[in-house]
């Protein structure tokens, strides 16, 4: 996630970054670029004696329209990455409530208070990594080889981790080092990291529906391409700039939207899970406090 100065609108006008979408479009708007400029030319070369109906005002109720359907796009990838936010704002939250609870109900077991120390960061960090369709196990802190094997061998890590830190609380149940009330209470913690990766790999296996995103993708197609057409009588070699920066535009909107409906990978708007991983893991190890 890039870090910036809102305020400094500005200077933001100047700044690029390697995901700006003038950079991704640019093959394409050369491409169009010398399209729209061989267009114009045809028209005002071959045809600038013969009178054609202008469609401008069609391509100013179809832009009006895709105009509608751009804002829905954008409105629902926003959506998408707020929620995602909500989700690991939630994540950090119930992080700092269950290290805080589990250190004061058992103070006296040492032993599970450092798997906890250790497990429920690494569970963080592998439900991290399985939203980006991978785990990288050099962030898992202290694996056991046993404990490395069977994660290794798994298809889902976050689970099977979960799982593990179930089997270690029920344990401390039946050894009495805490009571059932406690175990209740712990149990409303540890669930909610399942509900709270459930949520998230909603969002990540859900996609915008295939036919709206389809008839949006052949909408600014078509209607860039019929442009040059219909402004080149009107506005003569300017059609061609004009153009290629409503191609920018549209085109632009629809990749920001692509980037940020995915919001737990690695692109520049994408959220700071990396951060945010690592300061759940500070918390609960400043919390318990075992070092």
């Amino acid at each position: 996630m890039v870090r910036y100065n809102p305020k400094d609108w500005f200077g933001l006008v100047f700044q690029f970054h390697k995901s700006d979408t003038f950079r991704q479009l640019g093959w394409v708007l050369l491409a169009f670029t010398a399209f729209a400029l061989m267009v114009v030319a045809v028209e005002l070369y071959f045809f600038d004696n013969m009178q054609f109906t202008s469609t401008t005002a069609i391509h100013s109720l179809l832009g009006f329209v895709i105009g509608l359907f751009l804002v829905f796009r954008t409105n629902t990838a926003y959506d998408r990455w707020w929620e995602g936010r909500k989700q690991w704002g939630a994540m950090v939250n119930n992080t700092r409530n269950f290290a805080i609870k589990i250190s004061a109900a058992a103070p006296g077991d040492e032993v599970s208070l450092r798997y906890f120390q250790r497990m429920v960061p690494n569970y963080v960090f592998a439900f991290k990594e399985h939203l980006r369709q991978g785990i990288n196990f050099s962030e898992l802190m202290d694996l056991s080889e046993s404990e490395k094997s069977r994660y290794e061998a798994a298809e889902h890590v976050p689970n099977l981790i979960a799982s593990d830190l179930y089997a270690r609380l029920h344990k401390m149940y039946r050894e009495e080092a805490i009571s059932g009330d406690q175990l209740l209470t712990l149990d409303k913690e540890l669930k909610s990291l399942t509900d709270i990766l459930g949520a998230c790999e909603r969002i990540r296996n859900t996609p915008i529906p295939y036919s709206y995103s389809l008839f949006l993708k052949k909408f600014i197609f078509v209607y860039t391409a019929t442009l040059p057409f219909g402004l080149a009588f009107d506005f003569g070699w300017m059609a061609v700039p004009i153009c290629t920066f409503v191609l920018y535009v549209f085109g632009s909107i629809e990749l920001l939207a692509e980037e940020i409906e995915d919001p737990f990978g690695r692109d520049s708007n994408d959220l700071p899970t990396d951060d945010l991983s690592h300061k759940i893991r500070n918390n609960v190890a400043e919390i318990i406090g075992l070092s």
